[in-house]
C-alpha cells in the first residue's frame, strides 16, 4: 500500500459498511418473500421499502461527505461509483419485491429461489468485504468469488427464461414473471459492478 503524508478521511469506511449492511437486509426480505402469502408479501414490501430508503439515506450521507471532504481515502470517483453501485443493488431488490406485489403473482418460477439464494450470498460477502477497504487486504478471495457467483445467476437466468418460453405460461403472465426475474438479474450485475470496483480501487492503492 502507497505511503501517505496526508490524513484521509475515515468515516468513509463505516458508511459503507452501513450501506453493504442494509442490503443484507434487503436480500433476506428477498427470502422471506419466498413461500409468502399475499398478506405477508405486502408486508414485506413495506419492509423493504423502508430498507431501501435507508439505503437512499445512506448514499446520500456519502455523497455529502465526499462533497465536504477536502482529503478523501481513495479515488473521489471510485467512492462515487462504489456509493452509486450499492444503492443500485437496493433499488433492484425492493424493484422485484414491488413488481411481485404489484402484479399479484401467486407462484414465482422454479428457479427464483436460487436466483435469491445468490443475492444472499454475494450480499454477505460485499458486507464481510467492506471492512477490508481500510486496509485492502484479503479482498482478492471476494471479488473472485462475486465473479463466479454473477456467472451463476446468468445461468440461473438463462434457465428461468427457456422456463417462461416453453409454453406453460400465458403471454401476460410470461411478461410479468420476466420482468420480475430480469431485474433479479441486474441486482446480481450490480454486485458485480461493486466488486469490480473493489478491485480497481485495490489495484490503485496497492
Amino acid at each position: 500500500m502507497r505511503f501517505r503524508l496526508t490524513p484521509r478521511e475515515t468515516s468513509f469506511y463505516d458508511m459503507f459498511s452501513a450501506s453493504a449492511d442494509n442490503i443484507v437486509t434487503g436480500s433476506k426480505l428477498l427470502m422471506e418473500l419466498l413461500g409468502a402469502d399475499s398478506a405477508s408479501r405486502v408486508e414485506i414490501a413495506e419492509r423493504m421499502r423502508a430498507a431501501e430508503h435507508a439505503g437512499d439515506d445512506a448514499t446520500h450521507a456519502i455523497f455529502h461527505q465526499l462533497n465536504s471532504s477536502f482529503i478523501t481515502p481513495f479515488d473521489r470517483e471510485d467512492i462515487y461509483k462504489l456509493a452509486s453501485s450499492l444503492d443500485d443493488i437496493m433499488d433492484f431488490m425492493e424493484e422485484a419485491v414491488d413488481l411481485v406485489v404489484l402484479y399479484q403473482v401467486q407462484e414465482l418460477p422454479k428457479g427464483v429461489e436460487q436466483q435469491i439464494e445468490v443475492l444472499a450470498r454475494a450480499a454477505e460477502l460485499t458486507a464481510e468485504a467492506m471492512p477490508g477497504l481500510r486496509t485492502m487486504a484479503n479482498l482478492t478471495e471476494y471479488w473472485i468469488e462475486i465473479n463466479r457467483l454473477e456467472n451463476q445467476a446468468d445461468q440461473v437466468h438463462r434457465k428461468l427464461l427457456a422456463q417462461l418460453f416453453n409454453g406453460k405460461y400465458d403471454a401476460m403472465e410470461v411478461l410479468k414473471l420476466k420482468q420480475i426475474v430480469d431485474v433479479l438479474e441486474e441486482a446480481a450485475d450490480a454486485f458485480e459492478h461493486v466488486a469490480n470496483t473493489v478491485e480497481t480501487i485495490a489495484v490503485k492503492e496497492s
